[in-house]
Formats: C-alpha cells, sequence, structure tokens
C-alpha cells in the first residue's frame, strides 16, 4: 500500500482561499447579470419610449374632427440594431383600433405623463413593449391617443450577455491574480517554517540544546513544546548514560569479587560442585550484564564512533585466539581464514565487539564437533567479514525468526533475552552504529548459520 502523501499547509491554504474567492466571484456574477439584464431593460425601454413619443408627436386632428397620424421612419429606426430586432407598434384613437398591429395589445397602466412597459410574446416572439398617452384637444373635446411600439429583445439580452462575459472575465482574472498572490503570502509566511525545519535537519543527533529560532508568534507554542521535549529527552539520555557509567563500577566489581572469592573457595579441599555452578552461574551474569550495558551505551550515544584506520585481520585473529580456549573446553573447531594487514576506517572496540558478539553466540548454541570459521575478504567497498558454523540446520522459519530479531531491535527499544541471549542484537545496533550491512542466512550446505557485515552503500 503507498504511502499516504502528507496534507500541505500552502496548498490548504490556496485551496480554501480560492474557493472563496469563487464563491463571492459567483456571488458577484449573479449579481452583475441581475444588473446587467436591468441595464440593458432601462436602455431597451428608453429607446422604446422614445420612438412611441415621436409617433404620439405625429397625431394630429384633422378637418373631419378625426384623429390623423403619420408615422415617421425615424420613430421605427432608431430601434434598428446589430441583432435585427423586430418592431411593432400599433395606434390607438378614441374609437379603438387605428394603424399598425392590431393584434399587440397595449402596456397595461398606462397614464398621461407617465409611459407604460411589460414584457409579452407576439407572434412566437419574446417582446418589450411601450405604451405612450397624448390627448388631442380640438373644438372644446379632448381626443386621447395610445401609441405601443415593441421589439423583440434579442439586443437587449445580447447586450446583457456581453456585460456579463466581459464581467466574468474580469471576476476569473481577479480569482487567478488572487490565487497567486495567496500563494506568494503563502509562501513568506511559511519561511520561518521551512528555516525552522532546515535548523532541525541540520542538527547533529547528540544535539539537544533548545532552538532559537525567530519563528513568528503563531508557532512559538510549537517551539516551546519542542524544547521541552529535547530538555526532557536530554535529561533522560544523560540518566541513560549515567547509568551505563555507574554500572559499570557499581554491579561489575561485586561480581568480579564474587568470582575471586568462589575461585579461592574451589582451590580450598572440599570445593562443591554448587561453587562450581555458582561460578558458571555467575559468568553468565556478568556477560550478560556487559552486553545489556554496551548495547545501552550504543543505543544512548546519538554521535557516530570516530573513525580511525585499524588492522581488521590482526583484530579479528585477536578475538579467535582469545575465544580458542573456551571453543576448545566445548570440543568445538574454531579457525580464521583470511588475508594478513586488511585495513579499514572503523572503531576497534565496537568492530572487536561485534565479532566478540557472533564468535560468542555460534559457541553458545553450537553443539559439540561444530566449525565455525570467522573469514575475512577483500571487496570492492571495503572488508566483508563472516562469521559461519555446519551446526544443525535452523531452516527458514528459524532464519527468519532470526532476522525479525535483528529489526525487533532497531531503533532502541527494549531487547529481551531468548534462545539466541543478547549477542546478535547488539551485533545489529553496533553494525548500525559503524554504518555496515548485517547479512544473515543459513551456513554451507543449509547447515548452521551464517553472518555477514560488511561497508554500507551510504556509509561509503
Amino acid at each position: 500500500m503507498a504511502e499516504r502523501r502528507p496534507a500541505s499547509l500552502r496548498r490548504r491554504l490556496i485551496l480554501w482561499l480560492t474557493l472563496g474567492t469563487l464563491a463571492i466571484g459567483l456571488v458577484a456574477l449573479a449579481d452583475t447579470r441581475a444588473e446587467a439584464l436591468r441595464t440593458a431593460r432601462d436602455v431597451s425601454d428608453r429607446v422604446l419610449a422614445g420612438s412611441a413619443m415621436a409617433i404620439a408627436e405625429r397625431a394630429s386632428i384633422g378637418a373631419s374632427g378625426g384623429v390623423e397620424i403619420a408615422i415617421p421612419f425615424s420613430a421605427l429606426d432608431m430601434l434598428s440594431s446589430v441583432a435585427q430586432d423586430q418592431v411593432f407598434y400599433r395606434v390607438d384613437g378614441p374609437g379603438g383600433f387605428l394603424t399598425g398591429y392590431e393584434d399587440l395589445p397595449p402596456a397595461p397602466g398606462v397614464m398621461r405623463d407617465s409611459p407604460a412597459f411589460a414584457d409579452d410574446r407576439f407572434l412566437g416572439t419574446a417582446i418589450r413593449k411601450a405604451t405612450v398617452l397624448r390627448e388631442l384637444t380640438g373644438g372644446g373635446d379632448v381626443l386621447p391617443v395610445t401609441v405601443t411600439v415593441a421589439e423583440s429583445t434579442r439586443a437587449r439580452d445580447g447586450l446583457a450577455a456581453s456585460i456579463l462575459a466581459r464581467s466574468a472575465l474580469r471576476i476569473a482574472g481577479l480569482i487567478a491574480a488572487a490565487a497567486v498572490v495567496v500563494w506568494v503570502a503563502a509562501t513568506i509566511a511559511l519561511r520561518p517554517l521551512d528555516r525552522l525545519s532546515a535548523a532541525l535537519a541540520d542538527r547533529a543527533p547528540h544535539d539537544l540544546t533548545p532552538i532559537e529560532s525567530d519563528a513568528p508568534a503563531e508557532l512559538r507554542p510549537v517551539l516551546v513544546a519542542l524544547n521541552g521535549f529535547l530538555a526532557r529527552l536530554k535529561e533522560s539520555t544523560l540518566a541513560l548514560q549515567n547509568f551505563a557509567g555507574n554500572a559499570n563500577h557499581q554491579i561489575r566489581t561485586p561480581l568480579a569479587v564474587a568470582r575471586t572469592r568462589i575461585g579461592l573457595a574451589l582451590r580450598e579441599p572440599g570445593g562443591t560442585e554448587a561453587l562450581e555452578k555458582a561460578d558458571q552461574a555467575l559468568v553468565r551474569a556478568e556477560r550478560v550484564l556487559s552486553q545489556l550495558l554496551l548495547l545501552a551505551r550504543v543505543q544512548a550515544t546519538g554521535t557516530g564512533p570516530e573513525l580511525r584506520a585499524a588492522d581488521v585481520s590482526a583484530l579479528a585473529r585477536g578475538v579467535v585466539e582469545e575465544a580458542l580456549p573456551e571453543a576448545i573446553r566445548l570440543g568445538m573447531d574454531l579457525g580464521f581464514e583470511g588475508p594478513p594487514g586488511l585495513v579499514a576506517r572503523t572503531d576497534e572496540v565496537l568492530l572487536q565487539e561485534l565479532v566478540r558478539n557472533l564468535v560468542g553466540n555460534a559457541l553458545a548454541h553450537c553443539p559439540a564437533g561444530t566449525e565455525v570459521t570467522v573469514r575475512l575478504e577483500a571487496t570492492e567497498r571495503g572488508p566483508r567479514l563472516s562469521v559461519t558454523d555446519n551446526g544443525p540446520p535452523l531452516g527458514p522459519e528459524g532464519v527468519e525468526r532470526l532476522r525479525q530479531r535483528l529489526r525487533a531491535g532497531a531503533g532502541g527499544g527494549q531487547v529481551r533475552t531468548g534462545p539466541h541471549g543478547l549477542g546478535l542484537p547488539i551485533v545489529a545496533e553496533i553494525a548500525r552504529a559503524l554504518a555496515l550491512d548485517l547479512a544473515l542466512g543459513p551456513g554451507p550446505d543449509g547447515r548452521g548459520l551464517s553472518v555477514r557485515v560488511e561497508a554500507s552503500e551510504l556509509g561509503r
């Protein structure tokens, strides 16, 4: 399953602010549309009213006393547009319809000084119409004349759409500009966080001093909490280091004294088997405590060991010679293979303890007659060291359990003793500290165990 990508604060700010701007833009666009329709309608109404008034002005009382009217071409021509709107008119006198489109109804609510407007449909076309009222006086009579002028709404709708389109382009430009401004503002605002992250990334693993940063007020609580955590971590690390140092004197010294007294008792006549078993138990206890102290020391120190040129061949051969008496006592064949004078940059103490734990693990868990070989080879990366035995087959499941045990010990977690003691977890911790690759698999012909360490690609 792919690792979930962490959320970006910058992207989140840009997303929500852009969505907010877009929502405001949509509201503004809706208001602009209503205003555009209203503006287009007002312009159309003024033209319609002007056209109707021009026609009404040409109405007069004829010699017969009736209403006569001449439709001026200019009155209808002012309604012409690029949209090729259709124009309709109707004139009514005191007796009713005079000329024009008889089926065109006047707009309701017309008054003498106020034209009336209405939207309607005529001949299957949406129209806007205006009706004006003019009263003619002659012979003591008042003759009302109403003029209705209508046109289709294509021009009006086109004007509204044009206004709306220009407004939409302006709003889209504003939204894009706002997104850019938000991006720049978010980048500038998050620079203190980037500087804080860089300062943390550049810190050495052992540097637990408080972080000094010009963080803004919003980041101060995080910085205070982080400094508090570093202070508590420093106290815990110092306590662990003090424990490792004190335990070296306070625990190992009494054990050494007890062993000395048991040794003296064994030299005297009447030494019992119980004393021998007690001595063996103390030896095991001292070894376990030594391993625990070493493991705690390796896990507690945040700095990498100081690497110096060392004769790895002499170091590995020395460990084999040191363990040879124990191997003979257990009836095992312990040997060393490798070229002399093989030099590498390493920590002699840690590497020696690594080899000692691998050899001790093989001697402790293999039966008599097992061949244990410490082999050293020269490779492009550097020396490759392996400890191999031909003990009983572990099988794939057994090898996998040991690999899981090595992984379980990573990260400084608590390591419990088990069938293979603390040797392998300590080897894993030392290999990690020295930037070594650790490989584990079955021995020759599928028997026993083979553990190999060599320089890591990252550590070269």
